[in-house]
């Protein structure tokens, strides 16, 4: 598995037209790229470069940074970087019926000879964390933890966007995807990669990394949460739960939405990390 976040870029795009949207508030640049599905040259060249079969839906150009000129700080969340955190041995792989039948949809076959794709985690469960730029300042562990209640405040927002990186259906038997939302507001800025994966009757999981960064004393602080549970023990949990019938959210339609499952999965890794830009 490489290291979390091997690579960083902000120029892999066919031309200058597609370099994305771009807002700067207080010296922090933030930067987003929304490109089509990947075709099939392009696909070819990282599923070389990778060693894994690639999910079916590859948004490969997108990304997203934050930069900060002045200190030569930098983070990118990107779909290579990502599928390169995806485990290539095997030994994360679910052990299921499901990983056979997808494994028949990922075979190439030429001239009569089947390729058999080498096993790999094929939920594509990644613990990405961002891609720090080169010479950038480090983050070091800590115990401050994001400050969500000033991101509860109603302050304007002055820019948004979601990017998604990859997703896959899991030969119809789930979902897999990563994706990125960022919010900037005049004095802050919150970012968050979120990895989910719904394995039916199997297992529900759900990664997220977060980036906060205070405009006013410099501070950024990435927090990362892992979380997941049996299929079968948060249905259970979610049919029990009385507010299902307020909000007119049936269980299989909760089962679907990261949202709404995020407080009904039990922790089980979790780090923070902060640095000064200032």
């Amino acid at each position: 598995m490489a290291p979390n976040g091997g690579r960083y870029t902000t120029e892999h795009y066919p031309s200058i037209d597609d370099a994305g949207t771009s807002i700067t508030e207080k010296g922090f640049k933030v930067t987003t790229r929304k490109l089509p599905i990947l075709k099939a040259e392009p696909i070819e060249r990282m599923t070389e470069a990778l060693g894994i079969a690639p999910p079916e839906m590859i948004f490969g150009d997108n990304l997203v940074t934050i930069e900060h000129a002045l200190t030569g700080f930098g983070i990118s969340f990107n779909t290579y970087d990502a599928l390169n955190r995806v485990d290539k041995t095997g030994s994360s792989m679910l052990q299921v019926a499901h990983s056979r039948e997808w494994q028949s949809t990922r075979e190439k076959k030429h001239e009569g000879i089947t390729e058999v794709v080498k096993p790999f985690d094929w939920s594509y469960s990644t613990d990405y964390r961002g891609t720090l730029r080169p010479g950038s300042p480090q983050f070091e562990r800590s115990t401050a933890p994001i400050p969500f209640e000033l991101l509860k405040r109603p302050d304007p927002i002055r820019f948004f966007d979601e990017v998604m990186l990859y997703e896959d259906e899991m030969a119809d038997n789930g979902i897999t995807m990563l994706s990125c939302k960022i919010r900037v507001m005049p004095e802050r800025l919150l970012l968050l990669c979120r990895f989910f994966m719904r394995l039916d009757n199997v297992l529900l999981r759900i990664r997220d990394t977060r980036v906060y960064v205070d405009f006013v004393t410099g501070e950024v602080i990435r927090e990362y949460l892992a979380k997941e549970e049996k299929y079968e023990v948060v249905r259970e949990v979610a049919n029990a739960q009385q507010k299902l019938a307020s909000t007119g959210q049936d269980a299989p339609a909760q089962l679907r939405d990261p949202n709404s499952l995020t407080d009904l999965l039990p922790v089980v890794d979790k780090t923070l990390e902060r640095l000064a830009v200032k």
